[in-house]
């Protein structure tokens, strides 16, 4: 087998087209979550605990040596991204590991019967009669 048929049955399988349509849906659900976050919610959140910009929440540290510029750590920044990924952690969890779960649980048992021994005993007990 040729390795170019060889790489093109293995990329035509059903998984890996899947998996590519998965990963480009979610580049494009990644942005809209992110805009919703940056451009929706992270603005009212600063309005309602009081006009703050969360880009601009910056903490800046001096440089320990001399000559260097100062440290500044974007912890605004950084909040943005962490309601940004627990948003998409949420979304993930409803609408993938949710009903994937539901999906694997297990049929209710069926009723039990006899067993295989009650039903010989009673085979026995009929003949005895008879």
């Amino acid at each position: 087998m040729s390795m170019m048929k060889e790489f093109r049955d293995f990329a035509m399988k059903g998984n890996v087209v899947d998996l590519a349509v998965g990963v480009v849906i979610g580049a494009a659900f990644g942005k809209i979550v992110n805009s919703l976050v940056e451009d929706i919610m992270m603005p009212v959140i600063g309005w309602i605990v009081g006009k703050v910009d969360f880009s601009q929440m910056v903490l800046h540290l001096p440089s320990l040596v001399a000559g260097q510029s100062e440290v500044v750590l974007k912890y605004g920044s950084f909040l943005t991204i962490l309601v940004n990924f627990l948003i998409v952690a949420f979304a993930i969890f409803m609408f993938v590991v949710k009903p994937i779960n539901k999906m694997k649980k297990p049929a209710p048992a069926a009723p039990k019967g006899p067993t295989d021994i009650d039903l010989l005993a009673e085979i026995r007990d009929l003949l005895k009669k008879k």
